[in-house]
């Protein structure tokens, strides 16, 4: 369903379990930016009230997710910490970057929604490997619950693409984009962050 190319790394999740305060911490950050990115996409295109509309949803449902990490966080006597780099992250953006589409307002407009529909989908796949092989029974649970909204946020953000993309090869876009994040996998996975 997530079109994704490359799986990860089915030992990642071993890497994940050794130390768990360090996903979580990450975790939370990825959620605080994804709430960031949703509040920004709002200030840039309030001329579309269903993306204003869907953004503010996801921004608050992010934010929700904030706090549920860090509410895991302490229950288990952990601190938040600070921020760390997500170098997956910055690969995505650099890629999308050196494209054509960056001319003009709808191939930038594109470029920002295939650039969350791909961290959401990678966070969903993540969540979904969490959910089913992460020996901690309560986050098996409590991925499980938190993969399913990152499935709807990847496809809100491609639904949007294609929506106000105009003139703009989404499909092929978005093909192009998912065999680059594929060859990027080969250097991810083997560290205890969502994307890493």
């Amino acid at each position: 369903m997530l079109g994704l190319q490359m799986a990860t790394d089915p030992r990642w999740v071993r890497i994940v379990e050794k130390n768990i305060a360090e996903i979580l911490i990450d975790h939370a950050y990825c959620e605080q930016k994804a709430a960031s990115n949703a509040i920004s996409l709002i200030v840039t295109y309030p001329q579309y009230p269903d993306l204003v509309e869907a953004m503010t949803a996801i921004c608050q449902e992010e934010m929700a997710h904030f706090q549920m990490v860090h509410d895991k966080l302490k229950e288990r006597g952990l601190q938040l910490g600070f921020e760390r780099k997500d170098p997956y992250v910055n690969d995505l953006a650099q890629f999308l970057k050196q494209g054509k589409r960056n001319s003009n307002p709808a191939g930038v407009f594109v470029n920002k929604m295939l650039f969350a529909a791909m961290i959401e989908a990678r966070s969903c796949e993540r969540f979904k490997i969490l959910s089913e092989e992460i020996n901690d029974v309560d986050l098996r649970r409590f991925y499980r619950d938190l993969m399913e909204s990152e499935a709807r946020h990847y496809t809100t953000f491609l639904g949007f693409a294609r929506k106000y993309g105009q003139g703009v090869d989404v499909d092929a876009a978005w093909k192009d984009f998912l065999a680059f994040e594929a060859s990027l996998m080969e250097s991810y996975g083997k560290k205890e962050t969502m994307h890493g």
